[in-house]
């Protein structure tokens, strides 16, 4: 059974991979079409049906770019559509919440001093709110209300404030943090799915049967690509705090998760100004950094949101605490590991327990059991550089302890 702890690590890996190699797709892919359609310039010379034309050299050739509102005159016989890189990207993505946040519920979604809940009813939560949150958005688009586009980001920025605040409400720093960001990418990744390409070939269709299409299916793919434009720069900041725990786990996560998305309009607002020859907006540069700067203030804060530590001991942790061989394991880590993994380590520069791992308690490092016998014991990633250098007895101990534990072994 210890292999499968391996194996796990391994296919966590994989699909984190995957859904890194597809993001970057997806976000290059966003990105590029956003700076090009900022980009198009207009003169008299175009074809007729033309919008704009952009040339661009790349690789050592030349590419002359033409956009149609509409369509030209003879559709060609192969259209490349851009969609498998969002679709890609949420799947894998969802693997990776179920690999690692639904399988560890206990240990990195709950959090007694937060929310007491079980591992079913808290899944059944993250699973119900981010599926919500489509339905919540997508309702609010297509209301009345969504017509005034200014009107409508606005109102959405203060309900992602809202959904912020929730969250760390109902799960620890790291998971509230981590849904929040998947709660925004499933609603791009939906708007691809549900609005931009289905209005696309509504056109396309229309255009093949010799109709004339309704231009508000471009008006509202578009809207969805300009809210899916000011939404990624949030979610990749999101998705990459579970490795800065004075992002995730202070009082005041939700406050800094709000400051990220205005980071990211401010941001992208200058290249999308820079791209549209609409002059350089210096001020964006200075809002952000004056946000960012509010952010590391923010984080200083020592209340930490968890509270105080908590003694309850699950069944999965059980084992590990009642092997023989405990006491030795906990000597071993709290002599080689705490001066990092402590919640005010004493290692000079690190002021923030790595991830968040606090190794003060049975309870923390039983629950941490299957980090350490990977991370200490299996291979020697920890500790970095065998800082604390920990013995090759101590390691041979550590993966005894683990297995025999998992095994349902007495260690001797």
């Amino acid at each position: 059974m210890y292999e499968y702890a391996i194996a796990w690590d391994w296919i966590t890996f994989a699909v984190r991979w995957l859904h890194v190699i597809t993001a970057i797709a997806w976000i290059g892919s966003s990105f590029y079409f956003v700076a090009l359609d900022l980009g198009l310039k207009k003169h008299p010379a175009l074809p007729p049906g033309a919008y704009g034309e952009e040339w661009q050299v790349h690789g050592g050739g030349f590419y002359h770019i033409q956009k149609y509102l509409v369509a030209p005159a003879n559709m060609p016989n192969h259209l490349v559509w851009f969609k498998w890189e969002s679709y890609v990207t949420w799947l894998s993505g969802f693997g990776m919440l179920c690999l690692v946040y639904y399988a560890g519920a206990d240990l990195y979604m709950i959090d007694p001093a937060v929310l007491d809940v079980s591992k079913p009813v808290a899944i059944a939560i993250s699973l119900c709110s981010i599926a919500g949150g489509w339905i919540m958005y997508d309702l609010i688009c297509k209301s009345p209300f969504g017509n005034d586009n200014t009107r409508l980001m606005v109102a959405l920025y203060f309900i992602l404030v809202a959904v912020a605040w929730g969250y760390t409400h109902l799960f620890t720093g790291r998971a509230a943090f981590l849904h929040l960001g998947a709660f925004t990418a499933t609603i791009m990744s939906a708007n691809v799915f549900f609005i931009i390409i289905p209005n696309q070939k509504i056109v396309v269709a229309d255009l093949i049967a010799g109709r004339t299409p309704d231009p508000k299916y471009g008006r509202i793919a578009k809207q969805r690509s300009t809210h899916n434009n000011y939404l990624t720069l949030p979610v990749l900041f999101l998705m990459l705090s579970n490795h800065y725990p004075l992002a995730f786990g202070t009082q005041f996560n939700w406050i800094i998760a709000s400051l990220v998305f205005l980071m990211g309009v401010t941001i992208r607002h200058w290249f999308n100004a820079r791209h549209a020859d609409a002059g350089k907006p210096t001020w964006t540069w200075i809002v952000t950094v004056v946000l960012f700067i509010v952010i590391m203030w923010l984080s200083t804060v020592p209340k930490i949101l968890t509270g105080e530590p908590v003694t309850k001991i699950s069944a999965i942790q059980q084992p590990f605490i009642a092997a023989q061989d405990f006491p030795k394991v906990r000597d071993t880590v709290m002599g080689r590991c705490s001066m990092c993994h402590a919640k005010e380590p004493s290692w000079e520069g690190i002021i923030a327990p790595p991830k968040g791992v606090v190794f003060e308690t049975d309870r923390d490092i039983a629950a941490h059991a299957r980090e350490i016998y990977l991370q200490a014991g299996r291979s020697h990633a920890m500790p970095p550089a065998n800082a604390s250098h920990i013995t090759d007895e101590e390691r041979r101990l550590l993966v005894s302890w683990y297995e025999s534990a998992v095994k349902g072994e007495k260690t001797q």
